[in-house]
């Protein structure tokens, strides 16, 4: 998938109306499974997920404001953001004033509509542009939401690419937000693109499509004898607007995947920030009982733009090229994951002659010689079995493919050997 086919995909997913729960979640894994074979889980309303409980499932048909001449001047059908999300059904007519305490607005940002949400507190309202708010008279106004929330269940998918090591590489995006582009819908896109990218890897990957907190938790809380397999894992999300890349590390802060991500991020600009328990999922993964080895991935992250929860979140927000650059820094991420092992240096005393073995020679006429002899040279001196490749890039500042190509040549050459993985 080009940066093209994931902008793509974000326009086809847009207009869907996402919750934590409800077929709006059933559709959105229905588009990504045209793409990527997945495992879809349905888990009952009511079932005990850790300290949580699988809440009723949420569906929405319709929903308006009419004012006294019959205009819709809030309608469900132009953006899903105008009803709060988990809205109980209303059928009701009211002033303005008793309206008002059930309407939502960004007064700072007059001419957008916010993004609210209710999951757990059975209430339900409207968001609308203040510039909308300011211009209405007393009423009275029509007033409907067409929803049900009822027993059901909550719904997430996987797809897993299996790899001849059972060590698992968790990638998680979440996928309960209505028509929020960059803050849901390009993480999916960039996830689903990378899963369909990786051909018979070293490591499994797991992919995990699911809604915010309540969904990890509830895989969490259906996974917990196979979580000690994730070796590394990140989620993603706001994967798709012009800023740098920001990670966050994982609880732990020293564990392969934070080392990975600092690596493939140096040189360009980037920010890398300490583990906090607040943000997406990787507070569920990170969760002391858990702690896993999970950090997180965005460009600007949450709440750090605008248009964050708002109607300006839309596919023009997103563009093509960030959702390639996202994509591709986890492609090399996959790559310090998948080639990152520890070798034995066969001919340990003093240098051994490189010429005499041809590989000086095969350098020949490449544009990066220098670096690819310093290269062996580092891997020869550190490979005593217990340093990893990524431990040489990152003590040599040479880029891990230069270290990764140089210890393939020397192991050609006879003079390597691999003694075990990473980490």
């Amino acid at each position: 998938m080009t940066g093209e086919d994931m902008h793509a995909l974000v326009e086809r997913l847009f207009p869907v109306c996402r919750s934590i729960t409800g077929d709006g979640v059933r559709r959105t894994l229905e588009i990504v499974g045209e793409r990527l074979p997945l495992t879809v889980h349905e888990v009952p309303t009511g079932t005990q997920v850790l300290d949580w409980t699988v809440p009723r499932e949420w569906n929405i048909r319709d929903a308006w404001i009419k004012d006294p001449e019959g205009n819709r001047i809030v309608d469900f059908r132009r953006s899903n953001l105008h009803v709060v999300g988990y809205s109980v059904p209303v059928s009701a007519t009211m002033t303005l004033d008793e309206l008002r305490p059930h309407l939502h607005t960004l007064p700072g940002q007059p001419d957008l509509v916010p993004y609210r949400t209710s999951y757990y507190a059975e209430t339900w309202g409207f968001c609308l542009a203040q510039r909308v708010l300011d211009g209405l008279g007393e009423g009275p106004y029509e007033v409907v939401i067409d929803s049900t929330l009822a027993d059901g269940s909550l719904t997430y998918a996987e797809h897993v690419v299996p790899g001849r090591s059972a060590d698992e590489v968790l990638i998680s995006c979440h996928v309960c937000h209505p028509s929020l582009a960059n803050d849901n819908l390009a993480g999916i896109a960039v996830a689903a693109a990378l899963a369909a990218r990786l051909d018979r890897p070293r490591l499994t990957y797991r992919f995990l499509f699911a809604p915010g907190t309540i969904g990890a938790i509830t895989w969490l809380a259906r996974n917990r004898d196979r979580v000690g397999r994730i070796a590394a894992g990140l989620t993603l999300a706001c994967a798709g607007d012009r800023g740098a890349l920001t990670y966050k590390r994982s609880r732990r802060g020293d564990t392969r995947i934070d080392r990975v991500m600092t690596h493939v991020l140096r040189g360009r600009p980037h920010t890398v920030v300490d583990f906090s328990p607040y943000g997406y999922d990787e507070r569920q993964f990170c969760s002391p009982g858990f702690d896993l080895p999970v950090g997180s991935l965005t460009r600007t992250p949450y709440a750090g733009y605008p248009e964050y929860h708002t109607s300006a979140d839309d596919p023009g927000f997103v563009t093509p090229e960030a959702l390639a650059d996202t994509l591709e820094t986890l492609w090399q991420a996959v790559q310090v994951l998948e080639r990152d092992g520890r070798y034995e240096n066969l001919s340990p005393y003093g240098e051994p002659q490189l010429g005499r073995r041809g590989l000086y020679g095969s350098l020949g006429g490449r544009s990066d010689t220098k670096q690819a002899q310093l290269a062996m040279l580092w891997v020869l001196n550190q490979s005593d079995g217990g340093h990893s490749l990524l431990d040489v890039a990152e003590r040599s500042g040479l880029p891990f493919q230069a270290v990764a190509e140089a210890a393939d040549a020397l192991e050609g050459a006879g003079l390597l050997k691999r003694v075990g993985e990473s980490g």
